[in-house]
């Protein structure tokens, strides 16, 4: 349902119809065409993205040297093996855990931020494409966290990853 159909069903009209349909839009809002989650907090879009890494695989450690077991401030360690953590091997795919967003932007990277939007405190904040994007009013996010149009104007917090191949860590 749009929101033109649902305040219709509510029962507004002319001039009152018109003003909430242009009370919350900007001109350099735009619409994205977001993913339809079924009841799970997975899904694997089928585009490739681009990003940036904060760092990759070299045997052990980090290519910017981190150990993972020396990472203080963890917030969600995932092992990339398991089954939980099948939407990370695809590029664009993402998994929601702990209000935390996590996704694999390009091959081998990993971007994370959190899925609580700045425009309104809802966990709402999912990866699409290239990306984060918010369902409930449509704030869009860059990787880095800055906000690409009005609703998304105060940013969201983003997160630190490192791996090793099998294990990613998410940390502040």
């Amino acid at each position: 349902m749009t929101r033109l159909e649902f305040l219709k069903s509510m029962g507004f009209t002319g001039s009152a119809l018109m003003a909430l349909l242009t009370s919350c839009v900007h001109e350099e809002d735009t619409v994205v065409n977001a993913l339809s989650l079924s009841g799970t907090t997975t899904t694997t879009p089928s585009t490739t993205t681009t990003g940036t890494s904060n760092s990759t695989v070299t045997s052990g450690t980090t290519t910017n040297g981190t150990d993972l077991i020396s990472i203080k401030n963890r917030l969600l360690t995932i092992d990339l093996t398991s089954s939980a953590a099948s939407a990370l091997k695809t590029v664009g795919g993402y998994i929601t855990q702990n209000g935390i967003v996590v996704a694999q932007s390009t091959a081998g990277v990993y971007v994370a931020a959190t899925q609580t939007c700045s425009h309104e405190p809802k966990k709402a904040i999912m990866f699409n494409k290239t990306e984060y994007y918010c369902t409930q009013h449509g704030a869009r996010f860059d990787l880095t966290g800055k906000g690409k149009n009005s609703f998304g104007s105060k940013g969201i917090t983003v997160y630190k990853t490192a791996t090793d191949g099998k294990t990613l860590v998410v940390y502040s």
